[in-house]
């Protein structure tokens, strides 16, 4: 599966972004789809995940309130919808598809795929 996120820029504290994440080459439905990111100096962080089966969401604290995540199956895309963003979402956030059980949707090593990474920077 190749994984290919777009959608992030500069965007002034307050604002909103969507970044997009573009699967091909697998069956996009049978994959457990994520975001994760990592600032400068720091790492790499769960940020929301969608589930294949049911498409069940869970959001880490840093994002919940804020974020939305989706998934578009006949667009074999998902979806961060990120609001009322803050300078500390600033990182390179990254897609990732695998098929972790439930208790390891946070674990980084759970996920087979990545995609490229999308910078986000968030001015003060």
């Amino acid at each position: 599966v190749q994984l290919q996120a777009s959608g992030g820029g500069l965007v002034q504290a307050g604002g909103s972004l969507r970044l997009s994440c573009a699967a091909s080459g697998g069956t996009f439905t049978s994959y457990t789809l994520s975001w994760f990111r990592q600032a400068p100096g720091k790492e790499r962080e769960f940020v929301a995940t969608i589930r294949s089966s049911g498409g069940n969401t869970y959001y880490s604290d840093s994002v919940k309130g804020r974020s939305t995540i989706s998934r578009d199956n006949r667009k074999n895309t998902v979806y961060l919808q990120m609001n009322s963003l803050k300078p500390e979402d600033t990182a390179v956030y990254y897609c990732a598809a695998g098929r972790p059980i439930l208790s390891s949707i946070t674990d980084s090593n759970a996920y087979y795929y990545w995609g490229q990474g999308t910078l986000v920077t968030v001015s003060s």
